[in-house]
């Protein structure tokens, strides 16, 4: 199996496991006792509770645009990924059954926040996402440098608000916000595209890896270097990538350039040019 093969499916196990996780929590904790989980699925879920139609299938329907917006904006591989997770966690939703297992609602908000977490930011560590609002988020947030569970807590502001008024009562909503923030802490923890790491790759392949590493869209300085002991010359290569892309920079160093020395330090920020996404 190439690493390309082996990188695909990783992602497409990881987006299974995320899936999973997603639609365990929306049967067992969130829909048993009409919270929302925040995003196109809250919508899915205010839109089934009221009209009896299928969360599932309403989760899949409301997705289906934001998939196609993602990928005219993002990229193939992100929205295939996403599409997957979509579809695995319809599936997942009508093999679990809807049950209750606990009768505490503020419990099974906060399980349910974990959980939902966890699923997201696997999904996302993959290279995809569960769909609904972490796509739109994940657009927003190629333009600005903050933490994208901070930026889906606000996008859920308006379906709290939506709950707690249908409803006429607050009860709900005030569980599923505590639900909500929850799963973005979760998620940030896990899902850690908005850290950044600046590279420093010390290698005699310079012109190679500098070619093997435009596809990556980073910007790199060259930097001249000779070895202390040995006089040798060599190129140092620069550059500040995200923690998430990391992996995908590593992978090619070590096929192209094995024998490389590369150091690795976190970076508290950056100015000027510099791609969010």
């Amino acid at each position: 199996m190439s690493k390309l093969q082996r990188t695909w499916t990783g992602s497409i196990l990881m987006a299974v496991i995320g899936s999973a996780l997603i639609a365990s929590s929306f049967n067992l904790f969130i829909i048993p006792h009409q919270l929302l989980s925040g995003g196109l699925s809250g919508i899915a879920m205010i839109v089934g509770y009221f009209t009896g139609f299928d969360i599932s299938l309403l989760f899949l329907l409301f997705n289906m645009p934001v998939l196609i917006w993602g990928l005219v904006s993002i990229g193939r591989k992100f929205i295939i990924l996403s599409a997957i997770a979509v579809v695995l966690t319809t599936w997942f939703m009508r093999l679990v059954p809807v049950m209750a297992v606990t009768s505490e609602p503020i419990m099974s908000g906060v399980a349910g926040g974990v959980l939902i977490g966890l699923g997201t930011g696997i999904a996302m560590r993959g290279g995809g996402s569960s769909g609904g609002l972490d796509i739109i988020a994940s657009i927003l947030t190629r333009k600005r440098d903050f933490p994208l569970g901070t930026v889906l807590f606000a996008l859920n502001g308006v379906i709290i608000v939506l709950l707690g008024y249908f409803k006429q009562n607050w009860d709900p909503a005030l569980y599923s916000m505590l639900s909500i923030f929850i799963t973005g802490k979760v998620m940030d923890t896990i899902h850690i595209r908005h850290l950044k790491v600046t590279v420093f790759i010390v290698t005699q392949k310079g012109e190679l890896l500098l070619s093997k590493m435009q596809k990556l869209q980073r910007g790199v300085t060259v930097i001249q270097t000779e070895g202390a002991y040995t006089k040798r010359t060599q190129h140092m290569l620069m550059t500040v990538t995200t923690r998430y892309e990391l992996a995908d920079l590593q992978l090619l160093i070590r096929k192209w350039d094995p024998q490389a020395f590369v150091n690795v330090t976190e970076t508290v920020g950056v100015m000027g040019l510099f791609r969010r996404s």
